[in-house]
């Protein structure tokens, strides 16, 4: 798709849109002030009925290592999405990203979930939220499994309340081990028509939700 060098000219509003669309933007790097608007012809996506829970990610629920809260702390988590790392030398998140999603998540279509140990923040995830469909943006760990234990929680809040559609945007070995495939730009655009119709509720399931809470609601898709 095309860049966009003017990145001012992008607008909360038109991000929505264009998510609506089935387009998303990214940056070239952390330095590169453009965007560039982007339609795979492929689209990664996890059907939540089909997220593969495995006995150790169960387990590393079930052990209360963690605590997992929502919409703490946005700054927090999309700083820690952008850091390097050994896995990610470089970062598609720049500053007009930081600014947009973060005027999106204070009018409410952005929501994080963040993954604590011991008061710390330990990794979580980050993506938009729109009508029955959630757009996964970024998810990054400081400690091992936290990120796999956002996303596991990610998926049994999107069941529960009432969501068709989890959209990762690529297909990456990481996604893959928990179900994630890639379509077709056309059956994916078909999927997402769909989700537009429907309204999905993040807050459904409580903020602080039990373990027990959310291996109930995986419980039929454990390996």
């Amino acid at each position: 798709m095309g860049r966009e060098d003017d990145a001012h000219l992008i607008t909360p509003d038109l991000l929505l849109r264009a998510y609506e669309a089935g387009i998303f933007p990214m940056a070239e790097n952390a330095d590169d002030p453009g965007l560039y608007w982007i339609e795979p012809k492929e689209r990664g996506i996890i059907p939540l009925n089909a997220f593969h829970l495995s006995k150790s990610l169960a387990k590393t629920i079930r052990s209360g290592r963690f605590e997992v809260r929502i919409n703490r702390d946005f700054d927090a988590i999309i700083a820690g999405c952008a850091a390097e790392g050994p896995d990610r030398r470089q970062t598609w998140i720049n500053a007009r990203i930081r600014s947009l999603y973060g005027v999106l998540f204070d009018q409410g279509y952005v929501h994080t979930v963040e993954v604590y140990t011991d008061g710390h923040l330990a990794g979580g995830l980050y993506g938009v939220s729109l009508g029955g469909a959630f757009f996964g943006e970024s998810m990054f760990h400081t400690v091992r499994d936290a990120s796999k234990v956002a996303l596991a929680y990610l998926v049994a809040r999107l069941k529960i309340g009432g969501y068709v559609l989890l959209d990762t945007q690529f297909v990456t070995p990481h996604l893959a081990q928990f179900g994630a495939i890639a379509v077709k730009r056309s059956r994916y655009r078909h999927m997402l028509a769909n989700a537009m119709d429907m309204q999905g509720d993040f807050f459904a399931m409580a903020d602080g939700a039990t373990a027990e809470t959310v291996l109930d609601v995986l419980a039929d898709q454990r390996d």
